[in-house]
Formats: C-alpha cells, sequence, structure tokens
C-alpha cells in the first residue's frame, strides 16, 4: 500500500483513468459490433460516427494506432462489400 500522499493520489488517478478507458473501450466495441450487425446504406452511415470513436480510443493511448488503422480499414471493407 502506498505512504506518501502523492502516490495515494496517483493510485486514485490511475483508477479513475482506468474506468474511464474501460468505458470508451467497451462503448466503442458495442458501436463496431452493431456496425457490424447492419448492412446496405446505414453501415455507410454508421462508419463515420464509429471511426471517428475509434480516432479518439487512439489519441487518449487506449488503443495503439495502427489497431486503430486496421479497426477502421476493416469496418470500410464491411461497409462497402455491404452496400454492394
Amino acid at each position: 500500500m502506498a505512504n506518501h500522499k502523492a502516490t495515494k493520489k496517483d493510485t486514485r488517478q490511475a483508477a479513475a483513468r482506468n474506468e474511464r478507458n474501460r468505458y470508451y473501450g467497451k462503448t466503442t466495441r458495442n458501436a463496431i459490433r452493431d456496425l457490424k450487425a447492419v448492412s446496405g446504406k446505414e453501415a455507410t452511415d454508421k462508419l463515420p460516427e464509429v471511426a471517428s470513436m475509434i480516432d479518439k480510443l487512439a489519441k487518449r493511448g487506449v488503443i495503439h494506432k495502427n489497431k486503430a488503422a486496421n479497426l477502421k480499414s476493416k469496418l470500410a471493407k464491411h461497409a462497402t462489400a455491404a452496400q454492394a
């Protein structure tokens, strides 16, 4: 257990960040799942919103920027295939 005031504060902050990051990650995973479930024009319409969520995760450091790029690429392929 932490003994210094600053270390205790850092522990509290880390826990808050962890909880926040888990929320953002789970919300984005749900959005990705929902996007994969739809087809046609609806998938194309939802793509920019989900891509923005993925970019925000990468910006916050929740996921790596290359993972974000890979996810967006796969979703774009899915949306294009669903529209055709």
